[in-house]
């Protein structure tokens, strides 16, 4: 078997799962109301509440920095902020449904156990132990609320979150089927003779700085356990990985201080490899000769895999349109133009976000939105507090 038809037959089981998780997001996204979130993610109940909403939520860590420090900015506290960071990059409804289907259903549920347990425990140390900053209650009361989203919103919304995932996906399908491919088991066995905790940090030092989603992390996390090593260590990998890199780590520090940065990591390792030493106690790994394999001839199976690529493809090709309509808008724009520096973009998703956002607005008359560096530079009758405010609702930070 070569490596595109490894990644291949992997993408058929990821495909439909990601497809209905997208779909679960659009869904939440039009039909919660409006600025539900930071109305009620304050004191210890925010916590639990910032814990029980992001759980669900298909963000990666990429796509959860922006959510995450928007929901500080709008005024929940740093606990229910953390809380929704920690739990949320590690779950979210596609990331469960592929879990169940690679690793098996035991799993995927005591992970979602895992993450909530982590974001609460996470958030209220962040409470007790660290000295949050104060928002700034005028910028907050200058919210405007919003309607809720149409169904255009919530399909728009889904493609948004597949834009911020779809390559770590196909990174996390490839390196998947390398591992199964060419790594011996010989690698993985002599890992597992140092002993499962022995093992299970040496997962941890890799995943910790690795910038991948949750569900392109499952694969990877289904091949490290197929090839040896001790099942409770694709938890530990399934938590730490998506929840942890270094962009996350430096958005931490620069909002929440070094004191919640540590309370974040420390969490995270201690209970990543805690909840993995249960596992590996409690859970029975599936029969990887008999999982990923069965439904990958049916027609829903490879109509998922080609609509997805065909979604992805539409992601590439927008995303090279806009950039290149963004250079040629760069050159028009006159010398009034209102230019600010945003800060939580990680990725194309997040500029496709906040360009939509802004070229809604009846203020705004032409918008370029650049990745590298973080900008916005706007055309219109806006002004600048305004225009402050209109990034900030998009869940973004203005310099």
């Amino acid at each position: 078997m070569t490596i595109i038809e490894a990644s291949w037959d992997i993408f058929l089981s990821l495909a439909p799962w990601v497809l209905l998780g997208m779909f679960v997001a659009g869904a939440l996204h039009v039909f919660l109301p409006p600025n539900f979130l930071s109305k009620h993610l304050k004191g210890r109940s925010g916590v639990f509440k910032a814990v029980a909403l992001g759980v669900p939520l298909p963000l990666c860590s990429c796509g959860v920095i922006p959510a995450g420090l928007g929901l500080k900015k709008d005024g929940a506290s740093d606990g229910a902020s953390v809380g929704f960071l920690i739990s949320t990059p590690q779950t979210g409804v596609d990331s469960i449904l592929v879990s169940g289907n690679f690793l098996g259903w035991p799993f995927a549920l005591f992970k979602v156990l895992a993450a909530f347990v982590t974001g609460i425990i996470g958030g209220l140390l962040t409470d007790a132990l660290s000295s949050p900053k104060t928002p700034d209650l005028q910028e907050t009361a200058a919210r405007k609320e919003t309607n809720q989203g149409s169904l255009r919103e919530g399909l728009e919304h889904a493609v948004q979150i597949l834009d911020t995932i779809w390559l770590w996906i196909i990174v996390g399908v490839v390196a998947s089927a390398a591992i199964t491919l060419w790594i011996p088991n010989a690698v993985f066995v002599e890992l597992n003779s140092w002993g499962t905790l022995p093992a299970m940090f040496a997962v941890l030092l890799v995943s910790l700085p690795l910038y991948v989603c949750a569900t392109a992390s499952v694969p990877i996390a289904a091949a490290l356990v197929a090839g040896g090593l001790p099942f409770g260590s694709a938890l530990v990998f399934l938590m730490a990985g998506p929840a942890t890199n270094l962009a996350t780590i430096g958005a931490l520090y620069g909002s929440f201080g070094r004191k919640t940065t540590t309370i974040y990591l420390a969490t995270i390792i201690l209970f990543s490899v805690g909840f993995g030493l249960c596992a590996d106690l409690l859970i029975t790994p599936p029969n990887f000769s008999e999982i990923n394999h069965h439904e990958h001839h049916s027609w829903w199976a490879t109509g998922s895999a080609w609509f997805l690529l065909g979604l992805m493809a539409y992601i590439v090709f927008r995303n090279t349109q806009r950039k290149l309509r963004a250079q040629n808008s760069k050159s028009a724009l006159s010398e009034k133009s209102l230019q600010i520096p945003v800060h939580g973009m990680t990725c194309n998703g997040c500029v496709n976000k906040l360009t939509s956002a802004l070229s809604a607005r009846e203020d705004v008359a032409q918008v370029v939105v650049t990745l590298e560096p973080g900008q916005a530079t706007v055309e219109g009758t806006i002004g600048l507090e305004t225009l402050r405010d209109a990034i900030h609702e998009a869940g973004f930070e203005t310099g």
